[in-house]
């Protein structure tokens, strides 16, 4: 490491900490020595006086010296020096260095330019994601997502779920479906997981209300704006309760995100020009059988057919922000789905929707093992195969409901963007495995 002395001070050995980041520093502080610490984005020379603009992960700071090599944009140092008045209208505090610390030397020239003044394709940022994050817009849809964890495990602990972690290397194709990676596990066939469904169900047996934040894997090919093939899942599974109570807390934990950010994440909001406006609730309650008549006025789709992704862009387009789509029919749901009643052939089952995103799907789910070994064959899936999960319940299995939201989704809709991989630090697609 270097040092740059504004005033020579020789010392045995570097001083790598920081004592205060930006948010500290207030006016109660002028005349106070401090020390600060950060990547430099912007240097400034007038006649004897050098401006530099370092950064933190709470933002800029102003240091004023004299006599000072030159250092490259990005490179890391550390400050001691004096709290005064600028003259600046952005920055009303300064520091006026009395040594200058350089601990890392950003290496030119640099992939990309995280000021911003110099645009970069996406893909030149995703493969230099740990720089692109000293773009301010960049750190503010990471800080807002930071956020949003935050509350939606503080909602769900709040109605007495607990968080769990269940095996993302699995034995057996979870819920039966295509798109698994496959893989050799030692000399047996493995999975990655693409979703907790068959272990937080069983969970319900003695903890209650469970829920589970996690990565998960799906090998699908579609390559677009809205698809990874690793992606954030955030799943509830709640004993005694049916569908209509988990829609509830899936409109509360919505709510409280917008709420939570509002508050918590302003200062982003406002870097990324973001005004929400926290969304209505009940949200819009549509059934399946609603949808199907919407859309045969504009495109060929009958009764019993799944959305295509031309349909729900249509119902995006009539339907602004949040609805379900309730009462799917029972054969295009997943074998653990549970039957209406008064209406066996309709589920018990909704998708969360936000225009044409798709967020969340669930339902109540059959806590019957014996109408669970008649639906997987009804599905072309063998009993034998789920062996284990179905023997849990055998054991006392409580009535239960729940559902697994795509956090990076609805990160898209927290950030106002369009691509999902802006909003995931290392995505991982058809294409892109490194970084």
């Amino acid at each position: 490491m270097k040092r740059i002395n504004v005033k020579i001070d020789l010392i045995a050995c570097m001083d790598i900490h920081r004592g205060y980041y930006s948010k500290d520093i207030n006016e109660d502080m002028i005349g106070k020595r401090v020390r600060v610490a950060g990547w430099i984005s912007d240097i400034r020379e007038l006649s004897t006086i050098t401006f530099l603009i370092i950064n933190d992960i709470y933002g800029p700071i102003q240091i004023i010296s004299s006599n000072i090599n030159k250092i490259p944009k990005q490179s890391i140092i550390a400050v001691d020096g004096i709290v005064q008045r600028s003259r600046s209208k952005t920055m009303p505090l300064e520091i006026k260095a009395e040594r200058i610390d350089l601990l890392a030397e950003a290496v030119h020239p640099l992939p990309l330019d995280p000021s911003g003044r110099i645009d970069s394709s996406l893909d030149v940022r995703l493969d230099a994601r740990a720089l692109d994050l000293r773009n301010i817009n960049t750190r503010a849809i990471f800080k807002i997502r930071h956020h949003a964890l935050q509350s939606i495990r503080t909602t769900l602990i709040k109605h007495n779920f607990i968080e769990v972690n269940t095996p993302k290397i699995i034995g057996s194709a979870s819920e039966g479906g295509a798109n698994l990676f496959a893989f050799k596990y030692f000399n047996k066939q493995a999975y990655l997981a693409q979703s907790p469904q068959l272990y937080k169900e069983q969970l319900t047996l003695a903890l209650d209300r469970v829920f589970e934040i996690a990565a998960y894997y799906r090998a699908e090919k579609s390559h677009t704006i809205r698809h990874l093939n690793e992606f954030i899942s955030i799943d509830i599974e709640a004993a005694f309760m049916d569908a209509e109570d988990v829609m509830n807390i899936a409109e509360e934990v919505i709510i409280d995100v917008f709420a939570y950010i509002t508050r918590y994440a302003s200062k982003e909001l406002e870097v990324l020009n973001i005004n929400h406006e926290i969304p209505k609730i009940p949200f819009e309650r549509l059934t399946y059988a609603r949808i199907i008549d919407e859309l045969k006025r504009d495109i060929k789709i009958e009764y019993g057919d799944d959305l295509p992704d031309h349909g729900l862009r249509l119902l995006g387009e009539r339907h602004k922000g949040f609805y379900f789509i309730t009462d799917w029919p029972l054969e295009l749901k997943p074998f653990y789905i549970h039957a209406k009643d008064d209406e066996p052939n309709l589920s018990c089952s909704f998708d969360l929707q936000h225009g044409y995103l798709e967020l969340a799907s669930g339902g109540r789910r059959e806590h019957n093992p014996n109408i669970l070994k008649k639906r997987l064959v009804e599905q072309g899936l063998k009993p034998e195969d789920f062996a284990d999960h179905l023997k849990v319940f055998e054991w006392g299995m409580p009535p239960h409901s729940g559902w697994g939201l795509g956090f990076d989704r609805l990160m898209m809709i927290l950030t106002n963007t369009n691509n999902i991989r802006e909003v995931v630090l290392y995505p991982r697609d058809t294409e892109r495995l490194t970084p």
